[in-house]
This record gives C-alpha cells, structure tokens and sequence, in this order.
C-alpha cells in the first residue's frame, strides 16, 4: 500500500470526465483501490475518487467516519451506520425526491477551505465492488452529500461550482468564526 499524491483544484485531471471501469474485481483496480483507501485515511477525510490521485478512472471510496468535526454538520450527520468504509466502481447516482439540503463541504483537493453547497438530500446508488458485485443503497444527509461530491469528481465537478453564494466559502481556520455568525 502507499499514500497517494492528491491532485489540487487547477489540475486537469480533475476537470475531465473519469472513464468506466472494464473489470472491477482486477488487481490493477484492486491495489488502486488499497491506496486511495490509505490515502484518504491519512488525509483524514470522508471520501476519495479515483482522478484525485491522477487516475481518471470511475472509482470511489467513502465513509461517514464518527467523530467528524466538520463546521455545521449536526450531530445526526456525524456518522452514519449506513456508511460503513465503501468501495464503489462505476457509481450511478438517482435523486429520490425533491428535498434539498445545504451543507458545508471541504475537499482534498480544494485544501483550506469550506463552502456551502446545496444537494439532493435523498438519493439511491448504485455500482459494484471489488468482487464485480452490484451495491445498492439508499443514503440521506450527510451520507448522500459524501456519495454526490464524490462521483461528481468523475464528472470533473468541484464542489465551489456548485455553490449558490462564493460569499460562503470560507478557510477553514475562520469557519468557527463564520458558524458562529450564523447562529
């Protein structure tokens, strides 16, 4: 296993569109797989798509870990039994619902800062794992933002284009300052 470079907002990676993946159970994507996982570990963050680590490929890890200290997320939102560690290669999203929900999001590539972004608080997805078997689960809240910011890096999306207001992105050392004016 290694801990992986991660790719900054500005590099092209992260701006095209990742491409399908052929096997998902291959060692190739397995040993991919073992370093993002790592890597995102050592990064301490939520979750990990494979064009982060210059490898524009349709793959996906993710957790809502317990004890996230993430500025704005509720108590309900800081874990998630529903999201245990997951792998998930060729992601397929579909919103349930209309209900939409804000939420402060970072990003390993966007290091330093946060911003407010408005998502689908419902959804279902789908892909496979690493045994070329299908998952599907229904996810809610902080569990469905993670998912969405996710396989938006397969799309070449960054979580600042989705924001409403530029107003709310923040560093953050100060957002304990902004969450606070909120309140």
């Amino acid at each position: 296993m290694a801990i992986l470079k991660i790719a900054r907002m500005g590099h092209p990676v992260l701006a095209q569109k990742a491409q399908a993946v052929a096997d998902p159970a291959s060692l190739e994507i397995r040993r991919l797989v073992s370093d993002m996982i790592e890597t995102m570990i050592d990064a301490n963050g939520a979750g990990l798509a494979a064009p982060q680590v210059h490898v524009p490929l349709r793959v996906v890890v993710f957790q809502a870990p317990q004890g996230r200290s993430d500025p704005g997320l509720s108590d309900d939102e800081r874990f998630d039994h529903m999201a245990p560690l997951t792998v998930l290669v060729n992601p397929q999203i579909e919103i349930v619902g209309d209900e939409i929900e804000g939420g402060w999001e970072g990003c390993l590539s966007v290091p330093g800062l946060r911003g407010f972004v408005e998502r689908p608080f419902h959804i279902r997805y789908r892909g496979f794992d690493l045994e070329g078997r299908a998952v599907a689960r229904s996810a809610k809240g902080f569990h469905a933002r993670v998912v969405q910011h996710e396989c938006d890096h397969l799309d070449g999306t960054l979580y600042p284009s989705r924001m409403r207001d530029l107003g709310k992105l923040i560093f953050e050392s100060e957002a304990r300052h902004f969450v606070q004016k909120e309140e």
